[in-house]
């Protein structure tokens, strides 16, 4: 028999090892621990918003970052500071020589961010899973609220059963004390959810659900009704049908928290302060330039659905992409409608696992996108601003990697300009 807790080599032994060294930092707080393909770094930091207008302290600890590592480890809306980052850091290298096993880079941020929250007393961590669930560094916790937003075949090869496997981890991150949240209709695979032993499970459409959602300017208008409460004509100020599901499946899991609804002027003031970096993120007008870290099918099917929902076409679009491996080049191009585009700019992240932007223009070309192959994100951005008209859209997607780039180099630009 297999070691409990492995599969495919991986296990938690050497983080509950890490943190054992640490004085175990993530038993001192409570915490929502949140799981998905899609929305779950949105849903993650619309709970922390929300959780944070009642006052409490929050941490928040989610992946990846745009610009610094720092972003991913958070008290309310500030990043840990650089001073504090060090010290943490240096904390856990004077450990892990005592350690069996050396602790992954993934493993390292996860317990420095344990162990910040411990140290400045934080009441509740929102904690992002990296990736799937069980097997997950962040997955040492004993979460109050499991939160799994929905299922897709990333990290999978999509053989049959894929779905199966998908939520067999993801439900992995339930624990006996936890209330489930389902941000989605699960369908055959609801009883890898439904059969752990949990508080109590609400689903998305069921126990909780967006009852009106209309366009308005700037976001959106939605009713949205709860277990305990009915949220009426709340602003969403984010652009995407997908984000108002977010945020009813972010209000179900601090309902839940809490065991009681959350004032409706509380929620208000979190969305007015809430960013949401590099999720359809409008950044310039005149040309408008759009950011949204579509990484998967799923992903860009929303995102294609938004602009052309709620943008009227004025000019022309162009579309800058780069993916990392392990997407299937062809159906990203597709599900994004790249063919629809006036203009595709093939480019890659500088990331180690970028696909090169040779290999994704190569697959337009045979798609007939005509596409143009710059490598350098920066240069590819530059070379679409620099054909574009006022009227005209530029829409920046595919990896966060890829727009952590773009974005930095044009949040300097913007600076620079006001200056």
């Amino acid at each position: 028999m297999p070691e409990a807790g492995v599969v495919d080599g991986l296990s938690l032994t050497p983080m509950r090892e890490l943190l054992a060294a640490l004085g175990n930092p993530h038993e001192s707080f409570r915490s929502i621990h949140i799981t998905g393909t899609n929305g779950k770094g949105s849903t993650a930091r619309m709970a922390a918003a929300v959780l944070a207008a009642t006052e409490l302290s929050v941490g928040i600890y989610t992946s990846p970052d745009l610009h610094r590592i720092n972003e991913r480890i958070s008290w309310g809306s500030e990043p840990i500071g650089d001073d504090d980052l060090a010290r943490v850091l240096a904390l856990l290298a004077s450990v892990e020589p005592l350690l069996e096993s050396k602790p992954t880079r993934f493993e390292f941020l996860t317990a420095a961010a344990f162990v910040w929250f411990a140290e400045i007393a934080v009441d509740i961590a929102v904690v992002e899973v990296g990736m799937l669930g069980t097997h997950d560094a962040t997955n040492v916790i004993e979460a109050d609220v499991a939160v799994i937003t929905n299922l897709g075949k990333d990290h999978t090869s999509g053989a049959e059963g894929w779905r199966d496997a998908i939520a067999s981890e993801k439900s992995g991150i339930i624990k006996p004390n936890s209330h489930v949240i389902l941000g989605s209709d699960m369908g055959e695979q609801h009883h890898f959810f439904s059969e752990r032993d949990s508080i109590e499970l609400w689903q998305n459409g069921v126990d909780f659900e967006v009852e009106q959602n209309e366009m308005a300017l700037g976001g959106r208008i939605v009713d949205i009704r709860t277990p305990a409460a009915k949220y009426n004509q709340v602003f969403v100020p984010f652009h995407g049908a997908h984000q108002t599901q977010n945020l009813a499946t972010a209000l179900a899991a601090v309902e839940a928290f809490f065991s009681r609804p959350v004032d409706d002027a509380l929620v208000d003031t979190a969305l007015a302060t809430l960013d949401l970096p590099g999720r359809f993120e409008i950044v310039s007008r005149e040309p408008t330039i759009i950011l949204d870290g579509a990484h998967n099918v799923h992903g860009a099917r929303a995102s294609i659905s938004t602009l052309n929902s709620e943008f009227a076409r004025f000019g022309s679009r162009l579309l800058v992409v780069g993916l990392l491996r392990g997407k299937d080049p062809q159906e990203m191009l597709e599900a994004l409608d790249a063919e629809d585009f006036d203009a595709v700019i093939c480019t890659q992240p500088r990331w180690s696992r970028a696909l090169p932007a040779e290999e994704l223009g190569a697959v337009a070309s045979e798609l007939n996108l005509d596409p143009e192959i710059v490598p350098d994100p920066v240069a590819a951005f530059e070379r679409a601003l620099a054909v574009t008209a006022p009227e005209d859209v530029i829409f920046v997607t595919g990896s966060l990697y890829l727009l952590g780039d773009i974005r930095g180099s044009l949040m300097s630009a913007i600076e620079n300009t006001s200056r």
